[in-house]
């Protein structure tokens, strides 16, 4: 199946967001995702050694590798300084809305350069993956502030990087894309913490710091390796859509784990979300069978004959 590998990620995407949601609050975010970034770059860097491919990186044209560095440049550094930075002068909720509509820019910059059309359904999924969204992050209410400003333009970015990356891939193997992102990413994020005086941070920390560190650098290595794997292999438009499971897959841990309480408005997200997703990329929606079985857990009082999703069948 041609989507296992972006399928993988998005799951993949939603552990790491509930392990980062304890281990991020544990030390600076900026201190944090750079030694992150270190960890999986020399991980990848490993991988090339482990697969000889440096014999290949020598035959690589100048215009890969200019795309690599952009790559690095425009979705390995700047967009993490500014998501942090613009969460710290903003809200959660409105971090996680604008940041998971970057399928919608995506879309839209694939149309443009890579000449990807979308048809009428996918159209209407694309449609109902954004109200699904609205209603699920909870219709935060959003404001044009600084910290909002970063969150669109980190988003932008890797929105861009996106293009860029599906771009590279036609002629440079996944994992070398994946390597350059992570690598030339810190050539900015290494000097950033040294001018603001944070570096003497990331070599002070103690044993339970680094070994958050290598926990969620385990899921950083995932997301990265299955994503430019998987974006190889299908549409842009249609990868970035199938990431938005990954809110899903957080939300089905925190209920399990830190008994949160799922709202309705919640779970009627979720279902428009992936009958969205379904028309965008054609999977079957069988699975909302299973959904309804949660639901009528979760609700029990709620009656039989109000399905919301009954007409997306």
């Amino acid at each position: 199946m041609k989507y296992s590998w972006v399928l993988a990620t998005a799951f993949i995407s939603g552990f790491a967001i509930f392990m980062n949601a304890f281990s991020v609050a544990k030390f600076d975010p900026f201190v944090f995702t750079t030694l992150k970034n270190a960890v999986v770059a020399a991980a990848l860097l490993g991988t090339l050694l482990l697969f000889r491919d440096f014999d290949y990186l020598k035959k690589l044209p100048l215009e890969a590798w200019k795309k690599l560095f952009a790559i690095g440049l425009v979705g390995g550094s700047v967009p993490f300084l500014l998501f942090f930075w613009g969460l710290k002068n903003s809200s959660a909720v409105t971090a996680a809305f604008i940041h998971k509509t970057m399928f919608v820019w995506v879309s839209l910059l694939a149309f443009v350069f890579l000449k990807e059309q979308l048809t009428r359904k996918q159209l209407l999924g694309a449609s109902a993956l954004l109200a699904g969204l609205f209603v699920f992050t909870g219709t935060p209410a959003l404001a044009f502030g600084l910290g909002e400003l970063a969150l669109i333009a980190a988003t932008l970015l890797w929105s861009i990087e996106t293009i860029i990356s599906k771009k590279a891939l036609a002629t440079v193997k996944p994992r070398v894309v994946a390597s350059a992102r992570m690598a030339f990413g810190l050539l900015v994020l290494i000097p950033f913490l040294a001018v603001n005086n944070l570096l003497g941070v990331a070599f002070a920390l103690t044993p339970m710091h680094y070994a958050w560190v290598l926990v969620t650098s385990l899921f950083l290595f995932g997301y990265v390796w299955t994503w430019y794997h998987g974006l190889a292999l299908v549409k842009a438009s249609e990868a970035t859509a199938i990431l938005l499971l990954g809110a899903v897959i957080t939300t089905a841990l925190q209920w399990a784990f830190l008994a949160k309480e799922v709202e309705f408005l919640t779970f009627a997200g979720v279902v428009v979300m992936l009958a969205g997703l379904s028309a965008m990329t054609g999977v079957s929606t069988k699975f909302l069978d299973a959904l309804r079985n949660v639901h009528s857990s979760l609700f029990p009082s709620a009656s039989p004959q109000a399905k919301p999703w009954g007409k997306l069948e």
